[in-house]
């Protein structure tokens, strides 16, 4: 069992969001008012001037660490070895990292993990990551039918089972298989790859949402809606999340169906007249169980699943 050292160094990890105008919580700002040191990465100015503003002593940036055309790894572990030393050295540590601190954030991760064995006091508090704003702004449920979730790079390069019948997000599309640093453009020559291995579970002809969330006040998201055959072409940013609705319905579980209607008072008591499951404790994990002969609610509806298009 892990000891907290008494009277000595912690470690706070908070998300700044994506526009940290409005997505900085006011449990994360409260943290970084009193800590003695506030390491941070985040990825725009104004949200660098929030944090500087907040605690103008502690506030140091951790981007120096990042060296262009070397690998991020080497950024990563600098950034967890700086976070450790203020915690060392007995200071009360508040980290900060753009959009959720524990979605695609090695260093804080790795900072928690390490800080916690050698007895601090250690935890991270959530945030709003890009697929919070995905599902915001395409309209899209992850509850309905399902939703898968990837780094592109690792899952084009790993033998995964894609089902055709629930969402797919795709993280990081703008790094495909590039893992250094680059201040401006990365080297995606390997998209067409990525293409292909889609390919092996929806048609190319399968419609596409290329999304990146808006960092600033006013300014509105970039939704495209691409057929898949054209992601290869499109110019993709370092930004940009790639959003797959389902390609099919779902297929019912005979089985378990014929078992669930056979116990009829567990059935009744689990439905409401809308036909969503009962907050009861017996429970239904499908939304919307009206639908479940096999077609998801937005195939019954007409819809593909990224709602209204670019808007």
């Amino acid at each position: 069992m892990e000891t907290v050292k008494p009277n000595q160094g912690s470690l706070v990890v908070v998300g700044t969001g994506i526009k940290t105008a409005g997505h900085l919580t006011t449990e994360a700002i409260a943290w970084i008012e009193q800590a003695d040191a506030v390491p941070y990465v985040v990825g725009d100015p104004i949200a660098e001037a929030v944090i500087k503003r907040l605690n103008p002593k502690g506030a140091v940036s951790m981007a120096g660490y990042y060296e262009e055309g070397q690998s991020r790894m080497y950024a990563y572990n600098a950034m967890v070895e700086h976070i450790l030393g203020c915690v060392r050295s007995d200071k009360k540590t508040v980290a900060a990292f753009y959009g959720h601190p524990g979605v695609f954030a090695y260093p804080s991760h790795e900072s928690i993990r390490r800080a916690k064995r050698e007895g601090y006091s250690a935890r991270m508090l959530p945030g709003i990551s890009s697929e919070d704003c995905l599902f915001a702004d395409l309209g899209v449920d992850p509850a309905v039918g399902g939703c898968q979730s990837y780094e592109a790079t690792d899952f084009m390069l790993n033998a995964i089972n894609v089902e055709p019948s629930a969402q797919l997000v795709l993280w990081q599309i703008g790094t495909l298989g590039d893992w250094t640093y680059k201040t401006r453009f990365y080297d995606i020559r390997a998209m067409p790859l990525l293409v292909r291995k889609l390919a092996r579970f929806y048609p190319l002809s399968h419609v596409v949402t290329v999304y990146e969330a808006p960092m600033f006040p006013g300014v509105e998201p970039l939704i495209a809606q691409i057929p898949l055959y054209w992601l290869s072409d499109y110019p993709i940013t370092a930004a940009m999340t790639l959003y797959v609705p389902p390609a099919c319905a779902r297929v019912p579980d005979s089985e378990m169906a014929a078992l669930f209607a056979m116990s009829a008072p567990y059935a009744a008591s689990s439905m409401q007249p809308n036909g969503t499951g009962a907050k009861n404790g017996a429970g239904v994990a499908s939304p919307q169980l009206g639908v479940g002969v096999g077609q998801s609610p937005s195939a019954s509806s007409g819809q593909s699943g990224a709602a209204s298009g670019p808007r």
